[in-house]
């Protein structure tokens, strides 16, 4: 229970760690919300990154100073709890401050992954504050250990970034890859457990008579699943073959290829969720009517990012190939969708 504010005592000395909790609160809505300042000034990559690096480093170490001041009794003064608030706070708004310097014109990909690295060190921060304000006259507590410890994962996690558009989009994008993979794998295997998908969840028991045909696909049901994984396989290649065209030919040059790489960026992160929009359509009971909005959400999507990719810098003619390819089996697996569908609508 955290001591009023106010009181005499312990929580008189408390009252600049309230301050720091609200001034942290402050700062992580700015982060959250601000935009980059604008400048005349030539970015310096280098230095941004040195810099951050740095501000968090000291950030992580104000941490440990202010976990430590409150590991065991007695309490710090008032005096030094606020030299360790003034500490924190200056810490992490000096690393506001860096991530300021990033300009927007070096990709909303890139600056959204260090806003979350931020953000996330800040998070970690107010944590901390509340786990201590709640068992002030307690020693090291488990929460306080795991408090301060994931502020030190999060600064760790700082230097690790991608440090130019191209990389970020190239994290993006194996996180997209990833989850549909496992999407698919997931179809396939619910696809070969002898008929019934719900075979590695369920047992007889839980299921009492194994005779409920609501369990099971029906033989129209299986027709339907053919063209249906051949979209989400057709997700599966696209974001790979489209992963390796980023890596391979991918810049962050100019603001055009900056651009252009913010939109794949865009546009990717919408196959995953409507890959697993369908995936759950997929299973029985199967409403076909609902299987078949579902995939052409998908392949609308897919046709969007082929349509990007061979408007962009990362598709040379050499890559055109599997992108033609990729727009001719969406259509040919739509077409035999909507055909399995026709009598539902």
């Amino acid at each position: 229970m955290e001591l009023e504010p106010g009181a005499v005592g312990p929580a008189r000395a408390l009252e600049p760690l309230r301050y720091l909790r609200e001034a942290l609160r402050a700062a992580l809505s700015r982060i959250r919300e601000g935009e980059s300042r604008e400048s005349n000034e030539t970015f310096e990559q280098q230095r941004f990154w040195d810099t951050l690096g740095q501000t968090f480093r000291a950030t992580s170490q104000e941490a440990t100073k202010l976990s430590l001041a409150f590991s065991r009794p007695p309490l710090p003064s008032a005096e030094d709890c606020q030299k360790l608030s003034d500490g924190v706070q200056n810490a992490v708004l000096a690393a506001a401050r860096v991530y300021y310097w990033l300009p927007k014109d070096q990709g909303t990909t890139l600056r959204k992954m260090v806003r979350d690295a931020a953000a996330e060190v800040v998070e970690g921060m107010i944590q901390l504050t509340d786990v201590i304000l709640s068992t002030p006259l307690q020693s090291l507590s488990q929460e306080q250990l795991i408090s301060t410890g994931s502020i030190w994962e999060a600064c760790e996690q700082i230097s690790h970034l991608p440090q130019d558009n191209q990389a970020a989009v190239l994290s993006a994008m194996s996180a997209y890859l990833g989850v549909v993979r496992d999407a698919v794998e997931e179809m396939e295997q619910a696809q070969g457990e002898d008929q019934d998908p719900y075979s590695d969840i369920m047992e007889d028991e839980e299921l009492g008579s194994r005779g409920n045909r609501d369990m099971y696909w029906s033989e129209a049901d299986r027709k339907l699943l053919g063209p249906c994984m051949g979209l989400m396989k057709a997700s599966k290649a696209c974001l790979k073959k489209l992963l390796g065209a980023v890596k391979v030919h991918g810049k962050a040059d100019t603001p055009e290829q900056v651009a252009q790489l913010d939109d794949l960026a865009d546009i990717t992160n919408e196959i995953s969720p409507s890959v697993d929009e369908l995936a759950l359509s997929m299973y029985p009971p199967m409403n076909q009517l609902a299987v078949r909005l579902n995939a052409a959400k998908l392949a609308s999507i897919l046709k969007k990012v082929l349509g990007i990719t061979k408007g962009s810098h990362v598709c040379p003619s050499s890559e055109e190939g599997w992108v033609q390819f990729l727009s001719g089996a969406v259509d040919h697996n739509m077409d035999k969708i909507k055909d399995f569908t026709q009598s539902e609508l």
